[in-house]
């Protein structure tokens, strides 16, 4: 109920007129069924922008320290997120990645929509950065198809210039290399996107 609130009352008309978000290929989003959201990453904003724009609930996955911190604003920011579809993953010690993997494999699992940035983290130059290979192994374990995202104009918002969401067909992510499914993946966002591609992780 409350992420229905938050994107429709709340939070989503404010972004949407501050955004005006130009968005192309909701066509290739599944109406239902598990599916992987995989997208550029450039500012604060894009993941409730991919909720604002996509009629389906997406789940991401965030650290686990939101959801701990004490007192009023703790307890406030613990509600917002969990309200705005987050789901809380421990990212310390040596099993956070098969924490994180099997979290998002539970997702889709249930038939929902798990989405993430393949960079890791925001882009700290505007670059297309070298993808983690989380998404390739959940979707190898579960089947789920990969729908590829580009973000653009959303790390400055200007008055002239509206955020653009362009979302492509399902990956065919079909080699037994991870890592080859992985780099396919980041350059068919790159296709999208017209961001210059760099062959490392992105670090803030």
């Amino acid at each position: 109920m409350w992420y229905r609130i938050l994107k429709y009352v709340l939070v989503g008309p404010v972004l949407r007129l501050i955004a005006r978000p130009l968005v192309s290929g909701l066509q290739h989003v599944p109406r239902s069924g598990p599916v992987i959201i995989a997208a550029n990453h450039l500012a604060v904003i894009d993941s409730f922008l991919l909720c604002l724009v996509i009629d389906r609930r997406l789940t991401f996955l965030a650290k686990h320290d939101y959801f701990i911190r004490p007192g009023v604003r703790g307890a406030l920011q613990r509600w917002f997120f969990t309200a705005a579809g987050q789901v809380p993953v421990d990212r310390a010690g040596g099993d956070a990645a098969a924490a994180a993997l099997d979290a998002a494999t539970a997702i889709l699992e249930s038939g929902d929509v798990w989405a993430i940035h393949p960079e890791g983290t925001r882009s700290p130059d505007g670059h297309l950065h070298r993808g983690r290979t989380g998404v390739a192994r959940v979707a190898a374990a579960t089947g789920a198809p990969v729908i590829p995202i580009a973000l653009q104009h959303t790390a400055r918002l200007r008055p002239w210039r509206r955020a653009r969401i362009t979302i492509g067909p399902p990956s065919d992510l079909r080699s037994s290399n991870i890592r080859t499914c992985t780099d396919q993946l980041m350059m068919e966002i790159r296709e999208m996107s017209g961001q210059r591609y760099v062959d490392t992780y992105a670090r803030r």
